[in-house]
C-alpha cells in the first residue's frame, strides 16, 4: 500500500482511451501509477505483471467498474491528462 497526499493528488478518470496508448503513456511515467478499485484493491500499473493480468481482468468485465488512478509524480498526472483530453502519447505525432 502507499501513502496518499490527499491535498495534492487528484483522481484521474480516463475516457475513450485505447489500451495500447494507455500502456505507452505508463511506460513514460517517472513515478508509480496506481489503479484503485472501489473495493479497495490497488494495482501498481508500472509493473508489467499488473498491467497484463490486472488490467486485462478489469477490461474483460462487461459491467462498469468504479476505479481511480493516482500518480506519485505530478508530471505523470499531466501525461495521463494529456492522453485523456488530447489523445497525446509521448514520442508520437498525431
Amino acid at each position: 500500500m502507499f501513502k496518499r497526499d490527499e491535498k495534492r493528488r487528484k483522481d484521474i478518470e480516463l475516457h475513450n482511451v485505447t489500451f495500447d496508448d494507455f500502456i505507452k503513456v505508463l511506460d513514460h511515467c517517472k513515478g508509480d501509477v496506481y489503479l484503485e478499485t472501489a473495493d479497495g484493491n490497488t494495482l501498481n500499473l508500472k509493473s508489467k505483471l499488473c498491467q497484463l493480468l490486472g488490467l486485462s481482468a478489469l477490461l474483460s468485465k462487461t459491467e462498469t467498474i468504479d476505479t481511480t488512478i493516482r500518480c506519485t509524480d505530478p508530471e505523470d498526472e499531466v501525461l495521463l491528462l494529456r492522453l485523456n483530453v488530447y489523445g497525446e502519447v509521448p514520442g508520437e505525432e498525431k
